[in-house]
């Protein structure tokens, strides 16, 4: 039994946490910053606790804080939301070595899986599809330019800590390499603090799909269907949906049987996700596992009726799924990603005060986020201000339905890329489906006059 959470995180994730909280009867208690104290999470749940300044690494990633935190209010688990030390297996440590259940896998298995090389030498043993690569870790430039010749360029440098784009670099000819390498190693080693690279076969302009899975402690999975996170802008999400328009039947049932296939190959326990890249013959390949939930979660909750936030608690609570095997999904979902950025000035983000706020409404229309008029973006976090999700019967009605949730949704007071979703969704080939990684790309000229 679980009696009482403690959130390490902040903003949309920390309120929705409080939510399935509530929705369980268990009490849960936020932690905030100082630049956090009029947020929304820190008077939503039932007791906060200011955890230090504004900068991350004094606050939220300050794990002593958070242990402290979640003693002082009697706190036996921690829900870490996704982001910050979410995939931090040294906090899931101290929180077992404190006797707190860290509601997300295990440290070793964290561990093995945030090792991009590893868990793509554990998905090969297990006759799961991968990327050809190296072998693990590549120690030099040199050596990665031998590799890199004996399966053929373009290749992928990329961090084994990696994630969100960072301490990755795409190397397409031998004379690109060295530089390639020590930029994406050095970019690794400031934001995980680890420039360990491993190199791969570049897939050009790959499809990113992948599967939300869940896991409890017998051992049982679920798959939820899969999400098609291809809009990105410099490896960064800004549309997921689901079901992919990529996929036929046939695919999809094999996607799924990977995705079960490499949580038991792992021993994974709780919500998690595999990430594969597919080419436009629908050859697909794993790519990584994030052992969280995920921004864009609510997505498949849309389309299953499943509550993974709340699943989580429970699987973390020693509570077994209630079905396995592959969830029967229903309609289509698409989730936007609103950020305070100005889409004119390369995407640079900004802060400022919300003079006004109203988010859209009406059937199948849900938005997560923790804005409210009068609140103060600080300028220590990230952009994200809202996720505006809308679900309809079938894809056009839900494309249809999202630029309709545009048209209502207000956020003034600071710039936002929320008008730049206008393009994308009326783009025609967005609307057939027929999208990959390099949508964004090909077409920021065409999206930005759009969104004049």
């Amino acid at each position: 039994m679980i009696s009482k959470i403690l959130i390490a995180n902040r903003g949309e994730v920390a309120l929705r946490v409080i939510r399935a909280c509530k929705e369980l009867a268990i009490p849960c208690v936020a932690v905030y910053s100082e630049a956090d104290s009029a947020s929304l999470h820190a008077h939503e749940a039932d007791e906060a606790v200011c955890i230090g300044p504004g900068p991350v690494v004094d606050s939220y990633l300050k794990i002593t804080s958070l242990i402290a935190a979640a003693e002082i209010t009697g706190c036996d688990a921690i829900h870490p939301g996704y982001g910050f030390l979410a995939e931090n297996p040294e906090f899931v440590e101290v929180c077992e070595n404190n006797d707190m259940v860290f509601i997300g896998p295990g440290a070793d298995l964290m561990r093995r899986m945030g090792d991009k090389s590893l868990a793509k030498q554990l998905m090969s043993r297990a006759r799961i599809p991968v990327i050809p690569g190296s072998d693990g870790a590549v120690a030099t430039p040199v050596e990665a330019s031998r590799l890199a010749e004996s399966f053929g360029y373009p290749v992928m440098v990329k961090a084994s800590a990696g994630g969100g784009g960072r301490g990755l670099r795409l190397v397409e000819s031998p004379d690109e390499m060295e530089r390639a390498f020590e930029m994406a190693s050095s970019e690794a080693e400031t934001a995980f603090g680890d420039g360990t690279m491993y190199l791969e076969k570049a897939v050009i302009n790959p499809h990113h799909v992948e599967v939300q899975v869940l896991v409890d402690k017998a051992g049982s999975v679920l798959t939820l269907g899969e999400r098609d996170c291809s809009i990105q802008r410099r490896h960064q999400k800004l549309v997921e949906e689901s079901p992919s328009p990529l996929l036929d039947d046939g695919t999809r049932m094999k996607m799924a049987e990977a995705a079960i296939a490499a949580c038991r190959a792992c021993g994974y326990e709780n919500a998690g996700t595999i990430e594969f890249l597919v080419d436009d013959e629908r050859n697909f390949y794993f790519m990584e596992m994030n052992t969280r939930v995920q921004v864009e979660h609510p997505v498949s909750e849309m389309t299953t009726g499943v509550d993974i936030v709340r699943e989580q608690i429970r699987i973390a609570a020693g509570e077994t799924l209630g079905q396995t095997g592959s969830i029967r999904t229903r309609g289509h979902a698409i989730e936007l990603r609103i950020n305070a950025e100005d889409p004119y000035q390369d995407f640079q983000p900004n802060t400022g005060a919300i003079s006004r706020y109203v988010p859209p409404g009406g059937p199948g229309v849900r938005v997560d986020s923790h804005l409210y008029e009068g609140y103060t973006i600080p300028v220590f976090y990230d952009s994200l201000l809202a996720k505006l999700i809308v679900w309809d019967i079938h894809r056009p009605a839900a494309i249809s339905r999202a630029q309709r949730a545009l048209d209502e949704f207000i956020i003034e007071g600071v710039t936002t890329n929320k008008d730049f979703f206008r393009g994308i969704l009326s783009d025609p080939e967005f609307a057939a489906g027929h999208y990959t990684t390099a949508f964004l790309e090909d077409k920021m000229e065409a999206l930005l006059r759009e969104v004049e």
